[in-house]
């Protein structure tokens, strides 16, 4: 069934015929680990899919051989790696003039935790002058500064959901409080504006907030609570973001798609059987029922 989309979704404009891969944007994805390199796949192809001209995958180095498998779309770069199989210690110097081209970043899906990664995510922060996504790891990374999230060189966005949302706030993200999500999404409406980022807050009816509006989204169903499905999510927002759309606009157009993607995945094979790569394989619908 053809869905009408709300009128506040923002659209993408369509292609002119003379376009190239450049026009569209580089968007390059940051996380990896050993073990975890599917999850910065998962970002890297849903930032294709999103219609990202250009993306490049950049892990740990002893995680190439494997994330490079998973897409040959995808572009893929290491970086020395910890004897933990996550970025090593000084990777943020390497990694900060590799940037330059991309119109558009996204940090965390699979980074892993250790002392080098928060280093990294802390100095993506502050001083990448790009816009860019934070989910997974880097919001552990980002809670441990909590109070320094209003310093940032460019356009940002945080994708928590309500357990990453406790931690940011200084909380235990297990507590009881993960439960009341009035509470939560007016935390992240306050955060938002203290901090001049968009704060995407997962869950039922996802909620985008900036300093200055907020969206309830519409689509989505339970059979997405299931790994990876955050990770698409997030390469999905970095695809808009290098197309030129402002943070709220990349993430309110991202997260209705993802949402009406597992629609479409619930309606074709139920919610218990529903992988994030199902996701992947649907995103075209939410895409093409905005254009019509």
């Amino acid at each position: 069934m053809v869905l009408k989309p709300p009128a506040d979704v923002p659209r993408l404009p369509p292609r002119r015929r003379e376009a190239s891969k450049r026009d569209y944007g580089r968007v390059v994805v940051v996380g990896g680990s050993a073990g975890m390199a599917g999850a910065a796949a998962l970002a890297a192809m849903a930032a294709l899919r999103g219609g990202a001209g250009l993306v490049e995958l950049i892990v740990p180095e002893t995680v190439v051989p494997i994330a490079a498998g998973f897409d040959p779309c995808v572009m893929t770069r290491g970086l020395p790696a910890a004897a933990d199989g996550t970025f090593a210690v000084g990777a943020a110097e390497m990694l900060l003039p590799r940037l330059e081209r991309a119109a558009a970043v996204a940090v965390g899906p699979g980074i892993g935790r250790s002392a080098a990664v928060a280093e990294l995510v802390l100095a993506l922060w502050r001083d990448l002058p790009i816009p860019a996504v934070f989910d997974a790891d880097a919001l552990w990374a980002l809670a441990t500064a909590a109070d320094r999230l209003g310093e940032h060189a460019g356009a940002r966005i945080m994708t928590p959901h309500a357990g990453e949302m406790l931690r940011l706030l200084g909380c235990d993200p297990g507590s009881p409080r993960a439960d009341d999500r009035g509470a939560l999404e007016r935390a992240a409406s306050e955060m938002a504006a203290a901090t001049g980022a968009v704060i995407v807050l997962k869950g039922a009816g996802t909620l985008i907030a900036a300093a200055d509006r907020r969206a309830s989204n519409e689509t989505g169903n339970p059979g997405m609570a299931t790994a990876g499905t955050g990770d698409v999510l997030t390469g999905l927002t970095a695809a808009g973001l290098a197309q030129g759309m402002a943070p709220f606009d990349a993430a309110r157009l991202a997260v209705w798609v993802h949402g009406r993607a597992g629609d479409v995945a619930a309606a074709d094979l139920g919610e218990v059987s529903m992988t994030a790569r199902d996701l992947l394989e649907r995103l075209h619908v939410g895409f093409r029922e905005l254009a019509t």
